[in-house]
């Protein structure tokens, strides 16, 4: 069965197409989830909702663009609605420069180890984060997207990576002092 025949199925509510979809999917929309995410369970249960909303919108996929684009901007529209709700994106005292430019890759850094910093970090910091380094999104995407100013997009990221670097740096110390 093509795409075109599986998209088409998904949309008259055949569940052993929507199965197959979500074979066919499952991994790499778990991918994005995992980014935005707090943790491995978390991430789970956003893939769950995530293809609900797909499920339940696919009638809106007019074929025009790439499917899979399609369901990635659905799966991360859907975590973020999620982290809305919850009042993620309540504005912090901004005492900080938003222009700031920390580093934070080291090439002795694994992904695991990064992916695991990223995913302690406050939600707010953490989605800006991957919206912008990750995903590639401008502060103007990303203030739209989680209705916050471009300077509050801006230091939001600048907050994330100088504490990833913080972290980093601390995790070096703590890891030389105990090899001595």
């Amino acid at each position: 069965m093509s795409l075109e025949q599986l998209i088409e199925q998904c949309k008259k509510q055949d569940r052993k197409a929507q199965a197959a979809l979500y074979k066919l999917y499952s991994k790499k929309l778990y991918s994005a989830c995992l980014k935005y995410s707090r943790n491995q369970a978390e991430a789970e249960d956003n893939l769950h909702d995530s293809f609900m909303v797909i499920f339940s919108k696919i009638e809106k996929y007019s074929f025009k663009g790439s499917f899979e684009g399609w369901m990635k901007r659905v799966t991360v529209n859907t975590v973020l609605q999620k982290y809305r709700k919850e009042g993620a994106f309540e504005a912090l005292p901004n005492n900080l420069d938003a222009e700031v430019n920390v580093e934070v890759v080291d090439e002795d850094i694994s992904l695991d180890y990064l992916l695991k910093l990223i995913q302690e970090l406050p939600d707010r910091y953490r989605l800006t984060f991957n919206l912008y380094v990750l995903d590639g999104y401008s502060h103007k995407e990303i203030a739209e997207m989680l209705s916050i100013s471009e300077g509050t997009s801006k230091s939001n990221l600048a907050r994330a990576k100088m504490a990833l670097r913080n972290k980093i740096e601390e995790d070096t110390i703590n890891t030389a002092a105990n090899s001595v």
